[in-house]
């Protein structure tokens, strides 16, 4: 079982681990070991709520297939298990994000005073033009 927060889990047999060949340089044992992990989650028919999986799902994430899989290939440790760990922590923080609810921003209007500073300084600027301008205009 993978815990989220204190309310929220994800059960073992919701989430589909395989092991598959890592790519690039690897030495001897590179065609013979398969050490990186691939982990595919549904989120459509997991144990989470509703409020999550929309969230999930409307995430902008090329990892999030059309059919509302996401799936993880971890493959920076050499041991399988280590690659295991990482891909159910990664897993564990896109979650978690979703689970954390933004605060809604309230645009800021400019004070008085700085509306007064910046017209004062545009007309300071705007008589400092004034006098190079030659004096047969």
């Amino acid at each position: 079982m993978l815990i989220i927060t204190s309310n929220i889990s994800i059960l073992d047999d919701e989430i589909e681990i395989s092991a598959i060949r890592a790519q690039g340089a690897g030495g001897q044992n590179v065609n013979k070991v398969s050490s990186a992990i691939h982990l595919r989650f549904d989120i459509n028919n997991s144990s989470l709520p509703e409020v999550y999986k929309e969230r999930l799902l409307n995430l902008r994430d090329k990892r999030l297939s059309k059919e509302g899989v996401l799936i993880i290939k971890a493959q920076k440790f050499r041991t399988q298990e280590k690659n295991r760990e990482n891909a159910l922590e990664r897993l564990q923080e896109i979650v978690k994000a979703v689970t954390v609810v933004q605060k809604v921003r309230r645009p800021t209007r400019p004070t008085k005073s700085s509306q007064k500073k910046r017209l004062d300084s545009k007309t300071i600027r705007g008589k400092t033009k004034a006098l190079r301008r030659s004096v047969f205009e």
